[in-house]
């Protein structure tokens, strides 16, 4: 878990600690913007219902789309930590030798 004394020292990365924190943001974000979008739609049923009806499928595949977004994101930067983790361990088993 991540400690206070972490933050001041480099001896390891936070990121991977904090990213499924940004994740979790990302999604209430999306999740914000769709209810916004969908309140949206439902004042313009009023006026054109064919119109509405497209922009509430929209505002659902747009928080479908924006939660798959911030998952590939958040998946490429574990990815990356990892990759660096599995080098470091590569390069201290070759030291060894």
């Amino acid at each position: 878990m991540l400690g206070f004394k972490d933050l001041f020292q480099w001896e390891r990365f936070i990121t991977p600690s904090i990213i499924k924190l940004f994740y979790w943001l990302a999604v209430v974000i999306a999740a914000l913007v769709a209810l916004c979008c969908a309140a949206s739609a439902v004042g313009v049923m009023a006026l054109n219902p064919f119109l509405g009806f497209v922009m509430l499928l929209g505002s659902v595949v747009g928080f479908v789309t924006g939660v798959i977004v911030a998952r590939i994101i958040a998946e490429f930067v574990l990815i990356v930590f990892r990759i660096n983790e599995h080098l470091g361990a590569i390069r201290n088993r070759g030291e060894g030798m």
